[in-house]
């Protein structure tokens, strides 16, 4: 967990709950676990101020607005102390999605969403690759995604939960 933040299994199901469901009302989930709708408020406050809930998102089908095409970019880089300032202007390109400081053969591991592979190789050609910084790009394009699910906290501990 969080360095100096001490959480407990109710923090841990309130998690578990809203991880699967952002939506869910917090009275519903002091029902189903027992306890007032001001404990999940209270909680949850106490979880956003320790950085352990960082903040609240949409999960949306990019293919039904228009983008199709997902893909995964390996970038190396000259040198891996320009790693901040390739991360500032990869988040200044709004197909960018994720991207991740790795080990192995890549610096750099990130995510972009096109609408097709002509904006792919328009995002790719004319904004990513002429980042200073950046040696070269390895591309893959992602045909299907199998899983898509927040970890399990609770564990074995989350068996008398549902």
């Amino acid at each position: 967990m969080s360095k100096g933040t001490d959480i407990d299994k109710l923090d841990k199901q309130i998690l578990s709950i809203l991880m699967r469901n952002a939506k869910q009302p917090y009275t519903d989930i002091a029902k189903h676990l027992f306890v007032s709708g001001g404990t999940i408020h209270v909680r949850m406050k106490k979880l956003e101020d320790a950085g352990i809930v960082k903040g609240y998102n949409l999960a949306v089908d990019y293919s039904k607005l228009g983008y199709d095409v997902c893909a995964f970019l390996g970038i190396y880089l000259d040198k891996s102390s320009l790693y901040d300032d390739v991360a500032l202007e990869l988040e200044k390109i709004p197909e960018v999605v994720a991207a991740h400081y790795t080990t192995g053969l890549y610096s750099i591991f990130a995510q972009i969403v096109c609408r097709d592979t002509d904006h792919l190789r328009e995002v790719l050609h004319d904004k990513i690759q002429k980042i200073s910084g950046i040696q070269r790009t390895e591309t893959f394009i992602s045909l299907q995604e199998s899983i898509d699910r927040p970890i399990d906290i609770l564990g074995s501990e989350g068996d008398d939960e549902d």
